[in-house]
């Protein structure tokens, strides 16, 4: 995770410089199944790739292309489950590094799946975090998930009897769950907090209820263009008037000004999950595997 920070935060900021490219999520649909794809590139990696992915009722399957920019040859055909947790992950913990509080020691999340992990993880190597509360409406899944969190980071997370429970006073928030409606109420919400909306990728979709999205002073997405079609968060703000698309941040414009050039106050980053995330954790996992590979009889690779 930590290497993974570094790849998302690199390619962030050549995103707001104007270096790396991405193109949202297209999707294609047939009864029972929908085919997901996204690009981007980057051309301080040298790579250009996409991904997609199928989903089901019954699975999801992940799959990654990474080209060379300079051949023009297809480098690595890539599995991408794991890869798209920790780039997830990772991007909010860059996000949290540029916009949380730098003394925050406590956390609030709502949400216990395989995601929710790598937030987690990621959280606990930019701020001090000693005590995280986590709350899903599973009693079993969440408390096995304080029990395995608490010993993968070394930190006490404790289950949570319910969402404002998690949330209230805490100075980050997270939101990974594929709710369809608020599971984060602005009330909940201390003055300054940092709060991800990670889970949400489509309009159908709402973590935060309306309030929640009004008590940020800064509102960052990781695309524009992919938050008009995705971000059930924000539409419907922007459809009544109070927020135009336009005037929302880019954590590519938030990385590329530094970690000075923000301005204090509470934060919403609204994470969908792009392309050049997955771009950039792929081209470092493809660069370690020809680093380690050993000779095969007969001298190749």
């Amino acid at each position: 995770m930590r290497d993974a920070l570094g790849a998302v935060e690199a390619v962030f900021r050549e995103l707001g410089e104007g270096g790396a490219q991405n193109r949202p999520r297209q999707r294609v649909r047939v009864p029972g199944r929908m085919l997901h794809t996204m690009s981007a590139s980057s051309s301080a990696l040298g790579y250009l790739g996409l991904k997609t992915y199928l989903t089901s009722r019954d699975a999801m399957r992940f799959v990654l292309l990474l080209f060379d920019q300079e051949t023009g040859s297809l480098a690595a055909v890539m599995e991408a489950d794991a890869l798209g947790q920790i780039r997830t992950g990772a991007a909010t913990g860059v996000a949290a590094d540029y916009l949380a509080a730098p003394g925050a020691s406590s956390a609030g999340i709502v949400g216990c799946g395989y995601q929710a992990e790598t937030q987690l993880e990621a959280l606990a190597l930019v701020r001090p975090l000693t005590r995280v509360e986590a709350y899903c409406r599973n009693p079993e899944r969440r408390t096995r998930f304080a029990r395995q969190m608490s010993a993968r980071l070394g930190l006490e997370v404790v289950p949570a009897p319910g969402g404002e429970a998690a949330v209230r006073g805490k100075p980050i928030v997270v939101a990974v769950t594929n709710a369809a409606e608020p599971v984060v109420r602005g009330e909940w919400l201390a003055p300054g907090a940092f709060v991800a909306a990670a889970g949400g990728n489509s309009l159908g979709r709402r973590e935060l209820d309306g309030a929640a999205v009004r008590h940020a002073d800064r509102i960052v997405v990781d695309d524009r263009e992919q938050a008009r079609t995705e971000c059930g968060d924000l539409a419907p703000l922007v459809a009544s008037g109070e927020l135009r698309w336009e005037d929302l941040e880019t954590i590519g414009e938030v990385v590329a000004a530094g970690k000075g050039g923000g301005r204090p106050g509470s934060a919403l980053f609204e994470s969908q999950g792009i392309a050049a995330e997955d771009i950039a954790v792929a081209a470092l996992v493809y660069e370690r595997a020809k680093a380690a590979a050993a000779p095969f009889p007969g001298g190749g690779k």
